[in-house]
C-alpha cells in the first residue's frame, strides 16, 4: 500500500510538520493552516477529477490507428504517391477537433466542479467558516451535521452523531459515535452534530486508500455505446494487418504490379476499413453534451450516464424534493384522547421544548422549530436524533421521555386503535407524525416500551409547480414512475395523484414486504411505496434491475445513497445532502426536477444520432472489407485509390455524420447500439461491394482501363452513399435537406475543380455505358437488400419473443 500511496501523491511531497491540538471552539489559526499546507498536509484528492491537458493530447494523438495512418503516410511518401496523402488533413483535423472539444469540456466541468465542490464548516481563528473539503488540513476542527459526507478521517471531539458506513463496509446499520470515536472518510452522518478533529487527510485517509486500490485493480465501467465501439475497433484493428499484407503480396508478387501500385491499392483498402471517425465522433458528441448540460445547470460526474438515462424505462423518485418542494410546514396538531389538558403541560410548550432540544438537521425538525416557539422551560437530559432505520427521534427530560415519529414505528401494536384517523388525515395528503410519552428511556434503537400518544402532527410539502408536466413527459416516453418514500403510503399516494403520476392509487406499505420475493413482485405491481427503509430502497432498485429494467434513481437525502449507488443512473438534487450528491452520476445544480426531460432528450439525441452517423461509417468499412476479400479471392487489383476513398468519406460520411449528430432527436432508443448500426449499414455496404465488384469484372471483360474503372467506382460509391444518407436522415426536414444538398454539391465541386487531387479522370464511352447500367441497378438492389435485412431482423425478434413467452409459461 505504501508504494501505491507514493504514486498517488504526484502534486507535492509531504515534509515533517509540527502538530497543533487546537481548542474545538477556536480551531487552528491562519498561520497554522498555512504551515500545514506548505508542508503538504492538506486534503487534496489522490487523483485529479479529470484527465490533464497532457493526458488529453496524448490519448487523442497516440492511438493505434494514428500509428497505422503514420506508417501508411511513410509508405506513400517512399513510393512517391503524394497525391494519395489527402487523408492526412482529415486525420489531423479529427485529432485536433477531439483535443479541442475535450479541453473545452474539461474546462467547463472543472469550473462547475470547483463551484459545486463539497464544502464543510471548519472552525478557524475562533470563527466558523465554510471551507472546500480540499482546503482542509491536518488537525482542522470540522463541524459535521446530518447529511454531511465525512471527507477525511477524524476523531469526534465534542457532540454525538449516528454514522452510516455502508459505502465502506457494505453494512447499512447506523453506528453511534461519541467523543473519542473515529469517523472514517467516505461514511456519512445520518443524524446529530459533532465537532471533529481531522487526523488523516488526503492520501492517508481511508477512502483514499480504497480509491487507490480500486484504481489499480479495476478500470471504469463504460457505456454500451463506447463498449461496442471498443469491440469494433479491436476487431478491425486485428483484421487490417493480415488483410493489408495479403493484398500487398497478391498485387506485388502474384499480379506483378509495381511497388507504387501495390502500396496504393493496399492503402486504399486499409483506409476504407478503419472506422477512425466513428469513435472520435462518439467521444466528441458526448463531450459536447456534457457542456450543453452544464449550461442547463446539470453537473455530469460520469459521462456514460448521459447514454444510460436515455435508455431508462423505470424512474424511481422520492416524494420530498422531487414531487414536492424540499420544504415543509406544520399545518395543525390533533390532540388524542390520552392527552389531558387539565393535568398535563400545554402541548405547544412540550412540543416547543422537544423541538428546541433537537438539531434542525432535516426539514421536518426545521418545520417544527419554526412552528413551536413557546417553550415551557424543560431542559433535556439526553436526546436521540431522527433515525431513518427506526423512524423516530426522542428527547428525555427530568420527568419524562418523549418520542416523535412515524405512527407505525412509534405505536407498533397499538397502531390499529388510531389507524382510522391517521389514514383519514393521510388521505388528504398530509404527512402524519405521532408525538407521545415513552415508558422507558429511548436509545435511538428500536422502541421496546409502551408509547402513550398525545397528539398527531400534520405536515405537508407543496407540490412542485412543474412536477405534473414533468411526469406527463415521462408517461409519454414510456418511462414507468415508482414513488419510493419513507412516509405513510396513503399520504404519498395522494401527493402522487396531485402530481399527475399514472396509477398513483396502486400503493403498498413496504413494512408488509418481508422477503426479497415479496419485493420482486411488488415493484412490478405497485407504483407507490410507503414506509420504505434505506435498505429496502436499495432492494427495490436491485429487484427492478433483476427484472430486466434500466433504472434511474433520484434522491437528495442520506437515506437515498445506497439506492443511488446501485441504480443504472443516479441523479441527486444539489440542495440535498453532500453524500447523495457525491454518490450520484448527475447533479441537478438548481435542484430543479424539471431539468430531467432535458437530460433524457440530450441522451436520446446522442445515441440516436450516433446510430445514424455510425451506420455511415460502417458502410465504408463493410464495403472495404468485402472488396478486399473479393480482390484477394479473384486476384484483381483493388479498384480505388486512397484519395478517392478520402473524397467519398468526406462528403458521404464525415461531414454529414457530424452535422446529423447535432440535430435534435427525441425518438425512443430501442435495441443494442452496435446491432442497430450494423443492420442499417449492411444493405448499403453489400450494395457497394456487389456493384463495384461487378463493375471491375465487366470492366476487365470489355477491356476498360483501370483508371476509368476507378473513377466510375468512386461515382457509384457516391450514389449509394447519398442513398444511405437519405435513408438514415428520414424523416427529412429543412436542416436534413440542407445537410444532404451541401454534401452532394461539395462532392460535385471537388470532382470537377479538384479532380487531379482526388484522381478523378474522364471516362471512355464503354466505361460511361457500364457506369449508367450499374447506376440504375444500385437503387433496386439497395431497396431489396434493405427489405431483406429488415425481414430477417423482424423474424429474429419474433423468434426471441416466442422463446421468451415459452420460458415464462414454463
Amino acid at each position: 500500500m505504501k508504494h501505491q500511496i507514493e504514486q498517488a501523491e504526484p502534486l507535492h511531497k509531504r515534509r515533517p510538520t509540527t502538530r497543533y491540538q487546537a481548542d474545538v471552539r477556536k480551531g487552528l489559526t491562519s498561520e497554522q493552516v498555512s504551515e500545514y499546507r506548505e508542508n503538504g498536509w492538506d486534503n487534496c484528492s489522490v487523483q485529479p477529477p479529470s484527465k490533464t491537458t497532457k493526458e488529453i493530447i496524448k490519448s487523442n494523438l497516440l492511438t493505434y490507428f494514428n500509428l497505422i495512418f503514420l506508417l501508411i503516410a511513410i509508405l506513400l511518401v517512399v513510393v512517391g504517391s503524394f497525391r494519395d496523402l489527402t487523408f492526412l488533413p482529415i486525420i489531423i483535423a479529427n485529432t485536433l477537433i477531439g483535443i479541442i472539444q475535450e479541453l473545452n469540456a474539461k474546462k467547463t466541468l472543472e469550473k462547475l466542479t470547483v463551484l459545486n465542490a463539497p464544502k464543510v464548516r471548519a472552525v478557524r481563528n475562533g470563527k466558523t467558516k465554510m471551507v472546500s473539503s480540499e482546503d482542509l488540513v491536518l488537525d482542522d476542527i470540522v463541524i459535521f451535521n446530518a447529511g454531511n459526507q465525512i471527507c477525511a478521517d477524524a476523531v469526534v471531539a465534542e457532540g454525538e452523531v449516528s454514522v452510516n458506513e455502508s459505502l465502506l463496509t457494505g453494512e447499512s446499520d447506523e453506528i453511534t459515535k461519541k467523543p473519542g470515536d473515529h469517523l472514517m472518510s467516505g461514511s456519512f452522518i445520518v443524524s446529530g452534530s459533532c465537532y471533529a478533529r481531522l487526523e488523516k487527510v488526503g492520501a492517508d485517509s481511508y477512502i483514499s486508500k480504497l480509491t487507490i486500490e480500486a484504481k489499480a485493480t479495476k478500470e471504469g465501467e463504460q457505456s454500451e455505446m463506447i463498449r461496442s465501439l471498443n469491440k469494433l475497433v479491436m476487431v478491425v484493428g486485428i483484421l487490417i494487418i493480415p488483410i493489408g499484407l495479403i493484398l500487398f503480396g497478391q498485387q506485388y508478387i502474384y499480379a506483378k504490379a509495381s511497388l507504387r501500385d501495390s502500396v496504393t491499392s493496399m492503402v486504399a483498402a486499409i483506409i476504407g476499413m478503419i472506422p477512425e471517425g466513428l469513435y472520435l465522433l462518439a467521444s466528441v458528441t458526448l463531450a459536447v453534451s456534457v457542456v450543453r448540460l452544464s449550461m442547463k445547470k446539470v453537473l455530469v460526474h460520469d459521462m456514460k450516464c448521459i447514454e444510460t438515462l436515455a435508455r431508462v424505462n423505470v424512474l424511481c423518485v422520492d416524494k420530498t424534493g422531487t414531487i414536492t418542494e424540499n420544504t415543509m410546514k406544520v399545518n395543525s396538531i390533533c390532540p388524542l384522547p390520552a392527552y389531558d389538558p387539565e393535568h398535563m403541560d400545554p402541548l405547544e410548550e412540550t412540543l416547543s421544548d422537544f423541538a428546541a432540544a433537537q438539531s434542525p438537521d432535516n426539514i421536518t425538525m426545521a418545520a417544527l422549530q419554526e412552528s413551536f416557539k413557546t417553550p415551557g422551560g424543560m431542559t433535556p437530559v439526553s436526546i436521540t436524533s431522527f433515525s431513518s432505520a427506526y423512524k423516530y427521534s426522542s428527547a428525555t427530560f427530568s420527568d419524562a421521555s418523549y418520542v416523535l415519529g412515524a405512527p407505525e414505528f412509534v405505536l407498533r401494536e397499538d397502531y390499529s386503535e388510531y389507524q382510522e384517523i391517521i389514514e383519514e388525515k393521510s388521505s388528504k395528503g398530509y404527512r402524519v407524525l405521532v408525538f407521545g410519552k415513552y415508558a422507558g428511556t429511548p436509545t435511538g434503537k428500536e422502541l421496546t416500551e409502551k408509547v402513550t400518544p398525545l397528539c398527531l402532527i400534520l405536515l405537508s410539502n407543496p407540490i412542485r409547480k412543474d412536477a405534473p408536466e414533468t411526469f406527463r413527459f415521462f408517461a409519454k416516453q414510456g418511462v414507468a414512475i415508482k414513488v419510493i418514500s419513507g412516509d405513510n403510503p396513503v399520504t404519498v399516494s395522494e401527493v402522487a395523484k396531485q402530481a399527475g403520476i399514472a396509477d398513483a392509487d396502486k400503493f403498498v406499505d413496504a413494512a408488509t414486504l418481508r422477503s426479497m420475493e415479496d419485493i420482486s413482485k411488488a415493484v412490478l405491481e405497485y407504483t407507490v411505496f410507503g414506509r420504505v427503509t434505506p435498505n429496502q430502497k436499495r432492494q427495490f432498485v436491485q429487484a427492478l434491475k433483476a427484472a430486466g429494467k434500466t433504472v434511474a434513481m433520484t434522491g437528495d437525502g442520506v437515506n437515498d445513497v445506497l439506492a443511488l449507488k446501485d441504480a443504472d443512473c443516479s441523479v441527486a438534487m444539489a440542495s440535498g445532502s453532500d453524500a447523495a450528491a457525491q454518490a450520484s452520476q448527475l447533479v441537478l445544480l438548481e435542484s430543479d426536477f424539471a431539468r430531467m426531460p432535458d437530460v433524457v432528450m440530450e441522451g436520446r439525441q446522442v445515441v440516436n444520432n450516433l446510430e445514424r452517423s455510425g451506420s455511415l461509417f460502417l458502410v465504408k468499412n463493410i464495403f472495404s472489407l468485402l472488396m478486399s476479400m473479393f480482390s484477394i479471392i479473384f486476384s484483381i487489383s483493388y479498384p480505388l485509390e486512397p484519395s478517392q476513398v478520402s473524397l467519398i468519406s468526406m462528403f458521404t460520411i464525415g461531414m454529414p455524420a457530424f452535422f446529423l449528430s447535432q440535430v435534435p432527436n427525441k425518438n425512443l432508443i430501442r435495441g443494442h447500439f452496435i446491432t442497430n448500426i450494423l443492420l442499417k449499414a449492411l444493405p448499403a455496404g453489400i450494395t457497394d461491394a456487389v456493384i463495384v465488384g461487378a463493375l471491375v469484372i465487366f470492366g476487365e471483360t470489355f477491356n476498360v482501363s483501370s483508371l476509368d474503372i476507378s473513377t466510375a467506382a468512386t461515382m457509384l460509391l457516391a450514389i449509394v452513399g447519398f442513398m444511405i444518407l437519405y435513408q438514415i436522415s428520414k424523416p427529412m426536414d429543412l436542416i436534413r435537406w440542407i445537410i444532404w444538398g451541401i454534401s452532394i454539391v461539395g462532392l460535385i465541386f471537388c470532382s470537377i475543380f479538384l479532380k487531379d487531387l482526388f484522381a478523378i479522370t474522364g471516362m471512355s464511352t464503354r466505361c460511361i455505358m457500364l457506369f449508367l447500367v450499374f447506376s440504375i441497378i444500385t437503387e433496386p438492389l439497395f431497396r431489396y437488400l434493405t427489405k431483406l435485412v429488415t425481414m430477417l431482423r423482424n423474424l429474429y425478434l419474433k423468434l426471441r419473443h416466442r422463446e421468451a413467452e415459452i420460458q415464462e409459461t414454463a
